[in-house]
């Protein structure tokens, strides 16, 4: 009885070092493994990526630029990630991350990084030689030439029965204008006038020697 025992002892001992040293093992293991700060600078931004930190909402996280504050401090929760746009710059700045752990100093981090300057893309040069542009001295100013526009044709014929024909002007023409003569004139009014009074004169010349021959009968 007393052997088994003593047995029975020797093995809860040994069980209990080696569950002490596993569970020590482990509990040595866990901060390797937890509150893991990974981030990192381009030219153009900032990104975070803070794991495994708990879920104490005391974890805060900060981000500066040149001393000045891109990302104002910010409590989280066991995680935190976000990317952060860097301001444009012709010089390389100085991006600091400050992370402070609820549960101990000793997994916070106060680290700074370099943002490079961003390469502005600039277009392949062309094999092509450029085709040189004419000044305005050189060009030469293009004159259109008028077409002419069709118009219908007119036949002898159609002139001709579509011309009206000259009246005559009842007016005289005043002395001196070399006209053509028509054949008549200014006077003619007045010789049929005189013809008139010799014809009426001899009606009358008539008609007394009739008289006188019937008197005489």
């Amino acid at each position: 009885m007393t052997l088994f025992s003593g047995s029975w002892r020797r093995r809860s001992a040994l069980i209990t070092v080696a569950t002490a040293s596993a569970l020590g093992v482990g509990l040595s293991a866990v901060p390797a493994v937890a509150h893991t700060p990974t981030w990192s600078v381009t030219c153009s931004e900032v990104s975070l990526d803070l794991t495994a930190y708990g879920n104490s909402d005391k974890n805060t996280v900060t981000v500066t630029v040149d001393g000045k504050e891109l990302l104002p401090t910010e409590n989280f929760k066991n995680d935190f990630h976000k990317k952060l746009d860097l301001p444009e710059h012709k010089s390389e700045l100085s991006v600091r991350l400050v992370v402070v752990a609820a549960d101990g100093d000793q997994f916070s981090r106060d680290e700074t990084k370099t943002a490079p300057v961003c390469e502005e893309s600039t277009p392949p040069p062309s094999s092509e030689a450029p085709t040189p542009t004419p000044t305005p001295s050189e060009e030469t100013p293009t004159t259109e030439t008028p077409k002419p526009t069709p118009s219908s044709t007119v036949t002898p014929t159609d002139e001709a029965g579509s011309a009206a024909p000259a009246v005559p002007s009842s007016q005289p023409s005043p002395a001196g204008d070399d006209l053509a003569e028509t054949g008549s004139s200014s006077a003619t009014p007045l010789i049929a006038g005189a013809a008139g009074v010799v014809l009426v004169a001899g009606a009358g010349i008539m008609w007394a020697a009739r008289k006188r021959r019937t008197a005489g009968n």
